[in-house]
């Protein structure tokens, strides 16, 4: 018998000490690199593809890139990206050469687009959003928008932080994140007339909607989405800003727990304006998708009443709740319509409105921006709050909205106020919230 145990203790030492040391080389070695495809690509660069590859950008690419200070796509801290999977940066994507991707050939952003394999052979884990299956016409219309002089993408020297991806992430792209391969064979644009096809193309293959709305990230099939678990059935945990658990919705037609019950224009209102039938906003990481025309709104529709359903009860997503004496009216209101969900608890958030106090200088003012802001800038992520926040409820929110950026941004007699940022050029572009 002790020489049984003493053969097992052998064993059992032998295997922790292999996974020890595999351990340890997948933590120093970090994530793997790999060879890169060398693509000999020259975009003409369009109206037309510039357009188009704004539209996609601003729907994917600015969802992680878009910082609310500078305004451009330089990269920040992703604060929604659960712990587990580290520390993590999103980069400086600007025309900026030394920072950014000035220097970056048509070629070499391709291929990351497609592959998630960098030009120096870095592999990006699946927290970078990747497009293998997005038409050839979609890949060039982006190229050709990170080339344009859009103030998104114009140059600014700043240096990317490092992501500090944890042990788990490392040993995934060790044994299970790998990249894609380039196509071999041209992606034709979808026909827009083919209704269903195009809806699943846009939720598929570049909005990517399933992604979230089904049941796992980690249970996800890139290449063939319709075989993801709980494919569109909705239940994948996900955090906001402020750490918050959400759980995505089920967009079957199960008329308990999907949206079975809607009709097509409530599913077109909520997915432009950002507001399901019952008038209640959607939280973020659910931003509401402007650069989404009515038509291809329609489309995503026609094509998700083809999708098998799954009768899956939504979990009950964390809510915010104030504690305290000293909580004001306008603070109620700002958590109430879920202002906080993208703008934070301190007025950062995707948007930051910590300045909007300087600019609009009266409660009418402000109140004319947060009623309907499309008609100041079109096109912006920020919902029109008209006939859904109360009218006795505006003056309370621009008073707090106020006292945020005073509060955060208002210096000292001595040094800046805690978390303040230095001054920035007011010639920058803000992002399309407060400004």
């Amino acid at each position: 018998m002790k020489k049984i145990l003493k053969w097992l203790g052998i064993v059992l030492g032998s295997v922790l000490l292999i996974l020890g040391v595999g351990a340890l080389y997948i933590s120093t070695s970090g994530i793997p690199k790999y060879e890169v495809k060398k693509i000999n690509l020259t975009v003409e660069k369009t109206p037309a593809r510039v357009d188009r590859g704004r539209k996609i950008v601003s729907m994917l690419c600015a969802e992680c890139h878009l910082n609310p200070e500078t305004g451009r796509l330089t990269g920040h801290h992703l604060t929604d990206i659960p712990d587990v999977f580290g520390t993590l940066y999103s980069r400086n994507i600007t025309q900026d050469k030394k920072y950014g991707i000035g220097t970056w050939t048509d070629g070499e952003i391709a291929v990351l687009l497609r592959t998630g394999v960098k030009r120096d052979g870095q592999y990006v884990p699946p927290y970078m959003v990747k497009l293998p299956r997005a038409s050839d016409e979609d890949i060039l219309s982006i190229i050709s928008y990170l080339r344009s002089d859009d103030s998104l993408v114009q140059a600014v020297p700043i240096q990317d932080t490092d992501s500090k991806p944890s042990l788990l992430v490392k040993f995934l792209s060790h044994v299970a994140f790998k990249p894609f391969e380039y196509p071999t064979q041209p992606i034709a644009q979808p026909d827009v007339h083919d209704k269903i096809a195009y809806g699943r193309y846009i939720a598929n293959s570049l909005a990517k909607c399933y992604a979230c709305h089904s049941a796992d990230f980690t249970k996800e099939d890139e290449m063939d989405p319709e075989k993801s678990l709980g494919y569109f059935g909705g239940g994948n945990e996900m955090l906001d800003l402020s750490g918050k658990r959400i759980y995505s919705a089920n967009l079957t037609m199960d008329k308990e727990t999907g949206i079975g019950n809607w009709t097509e224009a409530q599913f077109v209102h909520a997915l432009r304006e950002g507001f399901r039938p019952d008038n209640t906003p959607l939280r973020y990481p659910m931003t509401r998708k402007v650069e989404l025309s009515e038509e291809e709104c329609s489309a995503v529709w026609a094509y998700l009443k083809t999708i098998p359903l799954i009768h899956n009860p939504r979990k009950k997503s964390d809510e915010y709740i104030l504690t305290g004496n000293n909580i004001s009216a306008g603070q109620r209101i700002y958590y109430k319509y879920s202002c906080v969900s993208c703008h934070g608890t301190a007025g950062v958030g995707t948007c930051d409105l910590r300045k909007a106090y300087l600019k609009y200088h009266s409660n009418d003012s402000m109140m004319v921006w947060i009623k309907n802001p499309s008609k100041i800038i079109p096109g912006t992520k920020m919902p029109t709050w008209e006939g859904v926040i109360q009218n006795d409820e505006y003056v309370p929110l621009c008073e707090y909205v106020r006292l945020l950026g005073e509060q955060s941004l208002k210096p000292t007699a001595s040094a800046p106020a805690a978390g303040a940022p230095k001054e920035k050029n007011d010639n920058v572009p803000r992002p399309t919230s407060m400004r």
